[in-house]
Protein backbone atom coordinates (compact mmCIF):
# COMPACT_ATOMS: atom_id res chain seq x y z
CA UNK A 1 0.00 0.00 0.00
CA UNK A 2 2.74 2.07 1.23
CA UNK A 3 4.59 1.88 -2.11
CA UNK A 4 2.04 2.38 -4.55
CA UNK A 5 0.47 5.27 -2.60
CA UNK A 6 4.47 6.57 -3.18
CA UNK A 7 4.48 5.87 -6.61
CA UNK A 8 1.13 7.68 -7.28
CA UNK A 9 2.84 10.96 -6.49
CA UNK A 10 4.90 11.72 -9.96
CA UNK A 11 2.84 10.76 -11.83
CA UNK A 12 -0.15 12.87 -10.48
CA UNK A 13 2.26 15.83 -10.59
CA UNK A 14 2.65 15.01 -14.40
CA UNK A 15 -1.13 14.47 -15.11
CA UNK A 16 -2.15 18.06 -13.34
CA UNK A 17 -0.37 19.91 -16.05
CA UNK A 18 -2.83 19.11 -18.59
CA UNK A 19 -6.30 19.21 -16.12
CA UNK A 20 -7.43 20.66 -13.03
CA UNK A 21 -6.64 18.43 -10.20
CA UNK A 22 -10.26 18.11 -8.64
CA UNK A 23 -11.56 17.04 -12.18
CA UNK A 24 -8.41 14.29 -12.32
CA UNK A 25 -9.49 12.98 -8.94
CA UNK A 26 -13.50 13.09 -10.06
CA UNK A 27 -12.76 10.79 -13.27
CA UNK A 28 -10.07 8.93 -11.22
CA UNK A 29 -12.70 8.05 -8.40
CA UNK A 30 -16.08 7.24 -11.24
CA UNK A 31 -13.19 4.97 -13.38
CA UNK A 32 -12.31 3.27 -9.51
CA UNK A 33 -16.20 3.08 -8.87
CA UNK A 34 -16.63 1.19 -12.11
CA UNK A 35 -14.01 -1.29 -11.81
CA UNK A 36 -14.96 -1.92 -7.97
CA UNK A 37 -18.45 -2.70 -9.46
CA UNK A 38 -17.27 -5.08 -11.73
CA UNK A 39 -15.00 -6.85 -9.54
CA UNK A 40 -17.58 -6.92 -6.82
CA UNK A 41 -20.42 -8.46 -8.98
CA UNK A 42 -17.39 -10.81 -10.62
CA UNK A 43 -16.90 -12.33 -6.72
CA UNK A 44 -20.76 -12.02 -5.73
CA UNK A 45 -20.75 -10.28 -2.67
CA UNK A 46 -23.86 -8.74 -2.11
CA UNK A 47 -24.08 -5.21 -2.33
CA UNK A 48 -26.47 -4.26 -0.14
CA UNK A 49 -25.62 -2.64 2.87
CA UNK A 50 -26.56 -1.49 6.31
CA UNK A 51 -25.88 1.94 7.96
CA UNK A 52 -25.77 3.54 4.95
CA UNK A 53 -25.93 7.25 6.34
CA UNK A 54 -22.77 6.09 7.76
CA UNK A 55 -21.20 4.98 4.43
CA UNK A 56 -22.18 8.51 2.92
CA UNK A 57 -20.23 10.45 5.66
CA UNK A 58 -17.21 8.52 5.33
CA UNK A 59 -17.21 8.91 1.68
CA UNK A 60 -17.83 12.61 1.85
CA UNK A 61 -15.33 12.57 4.64
CA UNK A 62 -12.40 10.33 2.99
CA UNK A 63 -13.02 11.60 -0.85
CA UNK A 64 -15.06 14.60 -1.15
CA UNK A 65 -13.86 16.73 1.54
CA UNK A 66 -10.32 15.38 1.60
CA UNK A 67 -9.68 15.44 -2.23
CA UNK A 68 -11.43 19.22 -2.28
CA UNK A 69 -9.68 20.98 0.34
CA UNK A 70 -6.25 19.53 -0.20
CA UNK A 71 -6.16 19.89 -3.58
CA UNK A 72 -7.48 22.99 -3.73
CA UNK A 73 -4.45 24.23 -0.95
CA UNK A 74 -1.95 22.58 -3.15
CA UNK A 75 -2.69 24.97 -5.64
CA UNK A 76 -2.31 27.79 -4.15
CA UNK A 77 0.49 27.37 -1.93
CA UNK A 78 4.29 26.12 -1.75
CA UNK A 79 3.66 21.61 -2.60
CA UNK A 80 6.46 21.01 0.09
CA UNK A 81 4.81 22.78 2.68
CA UNK A 82 1.24 20.82 1.85
CA UNK A 83 3.25 17.71 1.80
CA UNK A 84 4.51 18.30 5.34
CA UNK A 85 0.99 19.18 6.92
CA UNK A 86 -1.12 17.10 5.05
CA UNK A 87 1.40 13.55 6.00
CA UNK A 88 2.55 14.88 9.19
CA UNK A 89 -0.86 15.80 10.71
CA UNK A 90 -2.97 12.63 9.23
CA UNK A 91 -1.10 10.35 11.66
CA UNK A 92 -1.83 13.03 14.94
CA UNK A 93 -5.31 13.30 13.32
CA UNK A 94 -5.78 9.57 12.97
CA UNK A 95 -4.45 9.10 16.78
CA UNK A 96 -6.82 12.06 18.51
CA UNK A 97 -9.49 11.10 16.19
CA UNK A 98 -9.66 7.31 17.11
CA UNK A 99 -9.19 8.05 20.34
CA UNK A 100 -12.01 10.31 21.07
CA UNK A 101 -14.15 7.24 19.19
CA UNK A 102 -12.91 4.98 21.65
CA UNK A 103 -10.35 3.11 18.94
CA UNK A 104 -7.03 3.58 19.71
CA UNK A 105 -4.76 4.50 22.86
CA UNK A 106 -2.69 7.45 23.16
CA UNK A 107 0.78 5.41 24.49
CA UNK A 108 3.95 7.44 25.04
CA UNK A 109 5.28 5.17 22.23
CA UNK A 110 2.68 6.65 19.47
CA UNK A 111 3.17 10.44 20.76
CA UNK A 112 6.94 9.23 20.23
CA UNK A 113 6.93 7.74 16.73
CA UNK A 114 4.31 11.33 15.50
CA UNK A 115 7.01 13.26 17.02
CA UNK A 116 9.72 11.52 15.09
CA UNK A 117 7.77 11.39 11.95
CA UNK A 118 7.38 15.04 12.01
CA UNK A 119 10.78 16.00 12.30
CA UNK A 120 11.39 13.36 9.55
CA UNK A 121 8.84 14.97 7.27
CA UNK A 122 10.09 18.66 7.73
CA UNK A 123 13.90 17.61 6.90
CA UNK A 124 12.36 15.19 3.87
CA UNK A 125 11.19 18.45 2.23
CA UNK A 126 13.32 21.13 3.48
CA UNK A 127 14.27 22.81 0.79
CA UNK A 128 11.52 22.42 -1.71
CA UNK A 129 8.92 24.29 -0.26
CA UNK A 130 9.38 27.71 -2.72
CA UNK A 131 8.27 30.59 -1.83
CA UNK A 132 4.43 32.16 -0.98
CA UNK A 133 3.33 34.28 -3.45
CA UNK A 134 1.02 35.89 -0.62
CA UNK A 135 1.31 35.11 2.71
CA UNK A 136 -2.09 35.42 3.76
CA UNK A 137 -3.40 33.22 1.11
CA UNK A 138 -0.49 30.82 2.05
CA UNK A 139 -2.00 30.55 5.62
CA UNK A 140 -5.28 29.91 4.10
CA UNK A 141 -4.34 27.20 1.44
CA UNK A 142 -2.16 24.91 4.18
CA UNK A 143 -5.00 25.49 6.55
CA UNK A 144 -7.14 23.91 3.82
CA UNK A 145 -5.12 21.01 3.42
CA UNK A 146 -4.90 20.31 7.12
CA UNK A 147 -9.13 20.75 7.08
CA UNK A 148 -8.55 17.83 4.26
CA UNK A 149 -6.27 15.79 6.04
CA UNK A 150 -8.53 15.83 8.79
CA UNK A 151 -11.19 14.81 7.25
CA UNK A 152 -9.62 12.03 5.75
CA UNK A 153 -8.66 10.95 9.54
CA UNK A 154 -12.59 10.73 10.64
CA UNK A 155 -13.81 9.23 7.43
CA UNK A 156 -10.58 6.47 8.21
CA UNK A 157 -11.74 6.20 11.68
CA UNK A 158 -15.87 5.87 11.15
CA UNK A 159 -14.76 3.80 8.28
CA UNK A 160 -13.63 0.61 10.43
CA UNK A 161 -17.11 -0.92 11.77
CA UNK A 162 -18.33 -0.59 8.81
CA UNK A 163 -15.38 -3.11 7.66
CA UNK A 164 -16.61 -5.54 10.68
CA UNK A 165 -19.72 -5.56 9.14
CA UNK A 166 -19.15 -5.77 5.39
CA UNK A 167 -16.48 -6.91 2.63
CA UNK A 168 -13.75 -4.33 2.10
CA UNK A 169 -13.83 -4.42 -1.49
CA UNK A 170 -17.82 -4.02 -1.02
CA UNK A 171 -17.21 -1.02 1.33
CA UNK A 172 -14.38 0.49 -0.97
CA UNK A 173 -16.98 0.42 -4.25
CA UNK A 174 -19.98 2.39 -2.06
CA UNK A 175 -17.14 4.83 -0.39
CA UNK A 176 -15.65 5.09 -3.79
CA UNK A 177 -18.54 5.87 -5.62
CA UNK A 178 -20.16 8.18 -4.03
CA UNK A 179 -17.21 10.21 -3.10
CA UNK A 180 -16.48 10.15 -7.04
CA UNK A 181 -20.31 11.96 -7.29
CA UNK A 182 -19.65 14.44 -4.04
CA UNK A 183 -16.66 15.43 -6.32
CA UNK A 184 -18.46 16.38 -9.30
CA UNK A 185 -20.30 19.84 -7.93
CA UNK A 186 -16.85 20.71 -6.19
CA UNK A 187 -14.80 20.71 -9.82
CA UNK A 188 -17.83 22.50 -11.34
CA UNK A 189 -17.75 25.42 -8.64
CA UNK A 190 -13.89 25.66 -8.19
CA UNK A 191 -12.60 24.97 -11.48
CA UNK A 192 -16.00 25.62 -13.61
CA UNK A 193 -16.70 23.87 -16.74
CA UNK A 194 -14.70 23.57 -19.63
CA UNK A 195 -15.70 20.61 -22.45
CA UNK A 196 -11.82 20.75 -23.33
CA UNK A 197 -10.48 18.99 -20.29
CA UNK A 198 -12.45 15.85 -21.62
CA UNK A 199 -10.80 15.98 -24.77
CA UNK A 200 -7.71 16.59 -22.80
CA UNK A 201 -8.18 13.10 -20.79
CA UNK A 202 -7.13 11.03 -24.05
CA UNK A 203 -2.93 13.06 -23.33
CA UNK A 204 -0.99 10.10 -23.10
CA UNK A 205 0.48 12.32 -19.34
CA UNK A 206 -2.79 11.33 -18.11
CA UNK A 207 -4.07 8.15 -19.51
CA UNK A 208 -0.83 6.56 -17.65
CA UNK A 209 -1.92 9.11 -14.67
CA UNK A 210 -5.37 7.29 -14.64
CA UNK A 211 -4.07 3.82 -14.83
CA UNK A 212 -1.38 4.02 -12.13
CA UNK A 213 -4.01 6.30 -9.36
CA UNK A 214 -6.93 3.59 -10.49
CA UNK A 215 -5.83 0.23 -10.56
CA UNK A 216 -2.87 0.88 -8.06
CA UNK A 217 -3.79 4.09 -6.16
CA UNK A 218 -7.71 2.77 -5.81
CA UNK A 219 -8.47 -0.94 -6.68
CA UNK A 220 -5.39 -2.70 -5.05
CA UNK A 221 -3.86 -0.03 -2.19
CA UNK A 222 -7.28 1.67 -1.25
CA UNK A 223 -8.58 -1.93 -0.59
CA UNK A 224 -5.32 -2.84 1.30
CA UNK A 225 -6.17 0.24 3.45
CA UNK A 226 -9.20 -0.95 4.58
CA UNK A 227 -8.58 -4.13 5.39
CA UNK A 228 -5.47 -2.64 7.38
CA UNK A 229 -8.32 -0.40 9.29
CA UNK A 230 -10.22 -3.22 10.14
CA UNK A 231 -7.29 -5.39 11.75
CA UNK A 232 -5.11 -2.88 12.61
CA UNK A 233 -7.06 0.07 13.27
CA UNK A 234 -6.68 3.88 11.81
CA UNK A 235 -3.76 5.03 13.23
CA UNK A 236 -1.38 2.03 12.14
CA UNK A 237 -2.74 1.79 9.08
CA UNK A 238 -2.04 5.88 8.57
CA UNK A 239 1.55 4.89 9.03
CA UNK A 240 1.74 4.72 5.12
CA UNK A 241 2.28 8.66 5.91
CA UNK A 242 6.10 7.84 7.49
CA UNK A 243 6.44 5.55 4.30
CA UNK A 244 4.89 6.58 1.33
CA UNK A 245 7.11 9.90 0.99
CA UNK A 246 10.41 8.23 1.44
CA UNK A 247 9.33 6.21 -1.64
CA UNK A 248 7.87 9.44 -3.50
CA UNK A 249 11.15 11.05 -3.03
CA UNK A 250 13.53 8.00 -3.93
CA UNK A 251 11.27 7.52 -7.32
CA UNK A 252 11.52 11.59 -7.67
CA UNK A 253 15.16 11.34 -7.49
CA UNK A 254 15.70 8.43 -9.77
CA UNK A 255 13.01 9.47 -12.64
CA UNK A 256 12.87 13.07 -12.12
CA UNK A 257 16.55 14.01 -11.10
CA UNK A 258 15.51 15.66 -7.93
CA UNK A 259 17.71 16.83 -5.14
CA UNK A 260 19.42 14.51 -2.67
CA UNK A 261 21.08 15.48 0.24
CA UNK A 262 21.61 14.46 3.95
CA UNK A 263 18.45 16.26 4.92
CA UNK A 264 16.61 14.11 2.53
CA UNK A 265 18.96 10.82 3.92
CA UNK A 266 18.26 11.73 7.39
CA UNK A 267 14.45 12.55 6.69
CA UNK A 268 13.81 8.90 5.24
CA UNK A 269 15.70 7.30 7.82
CA UNK A 270 13.92 8.83 11.03
CA UNK A 271 10.76 8.57 9.14
CA UNK A 272 10.82 5.00 8.62
CA UNK A 273 12.31 4.84 12.30
CA UNK A 274 8.98 6.45 13.57
CA UNK A 275 6.53 4.06 12.11
CA UNK A 276 8.99 1.13 12.83
CA UNK A 277 8.35 2.41 16.41
CA UNK A 278 4.39 2.16 16.21
CA UNK A 279 4.41 -1.06 14.67
CA UNK A 280 6.46 -2.62 17.42
CA UNK A 281 3.83 -1.58 20.02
Amino acid sequence: MALIWGVTWLPTKIAVQAVPPIFLATVRFLLSGILFLVIVRARRLPLRIQAFGRIVAASLLITTGCYSFVFWGIAHAPSGLSAIVNLSLMPIFLALIGFIYGQERLSARRVGAIGLGVVGLALLFSGRNGAAQDGVTAVLALSSVAVGTACYAWGSVISRPLTQTMPPLVLAFWETLIGAIGLMPVSLFVEGFDPGRFAALRDERVLVCLGVMVIGGSLIAFSIFLWLVRDWGAFRAGLYAFVSPVIAVTIGILYAHEPFGWAEASGMGIMLAAAALALAE
